[in-house]
């Protein structure tokens, strides 16, 4: 399968944008998909700078109710009149990080086009959505202060709107997750795949012991990661040293999976 990635924080050559936000393009032998969405409208500017025919793609996913992956999402539904776009039942929650509000457009909720799901949802054959929320979580990276209200109440937001795509194709397993809030040494120990997409959600941990052992550990599996966005770029270089098979990838870069 081939990925590209239509928005990232950094972008690879000049032609292209960056935004703090991701969105990837991904052709499989069967379907086109986008995940997320970005922040803005930039996903859809350097897909056409790409030639990539953002009308063609007949599967849409949401990772999770941030704005920084779902702000494009209109953008979205206004240049492709057909796909489908899956995302967590609780996606449309009040989500916080300190006083600013980071979910996602109310006014979309109810579009005829999206398609909420929880648990184990089978997309196609290949292609699986999981939410893990009954899964136990062995690691804590911590919430990064990001919150969820309910009434009159902050709470800890527990990311139960997060999901993860798990493509099967060539007896190869890849997963892609947005921002692995969960933690993403739990989510590689949950599905030792193949190959991980997305981000790490570590670019507010320090330089130090604990994530180069968290390093040690991913590394441990096996795994091809191709990260970006939330996972630092200073915590990206120095991760590598432990991890021979991670690359960070940018706004403009294909990779074959």
């Amino acid at each position: 399968m081939r990925i590209t990635v239509l928005a990232e924080n950094t972008a690879r050559t000049a032609s292209m944008e960056a935004e703090h936000g991701l969105s990837l393009y991904i052709e499989t032998a069967a379907h086109r998909i986008l995940f997320d969405m970005g922040q803005t409208s930039l996903f859809a500017r350097n897909a056409a700078a790409l030639g990539i025919d953002l009308a063609g793609v007949d599967i849409a996913i949401l990772s999770h109710g941030h704005y920084d992956h779902g702000g494009g999402l209109s953008r979205f539904l206004e240049v492709n009149k057909t796909a489908p776009v899956y995302l967590h039942a609780t996606a449309f929650g009040s989500h916080y990080n300190g006083e600013k509000y980071i979910g996602l457009d109310t006014a979309l909720q109810r579009h005829p086009r999206l398609v909420f799901v929880e648990g184990v949802h089978t997309i196609a054959s290949g292609l699986t959505l999981y939410d893990c929320n009954d899964r136990p979580c062995r690691f804590f990276d911590g919430d990064g202060g990001l919150t969820r209200r309910e009434g009159n109440c902050v709470l800890a937001d527990d990311f139960r709107h997060e999901q993860y795509l798990l493509i099967e194709e060539e007896g190869r397993r890849v997963l892609v997750s947005g921002c692995s809030h969960k933690g993403i040494r739990n989510i590689v120990s949950w599905f030792s795949p193949d190959a991980v997409v997305g981000g790490f959600h570590f670019s507010k941990l320090p330089l130090d012991d604990a994530l180069a052992d968290y390093a040690a550990y991913l590394g441990g599996f096996g795994t091809a990661y191709y990260t970006c966005h939330c996972t630092g770029e200073a915590q990206f270089e120095y991760m590598k040293q432990q991890m021979p098979r991670l690359r960070y990838i940018a706004a403009g870069d294909t990779v074959d999976v």
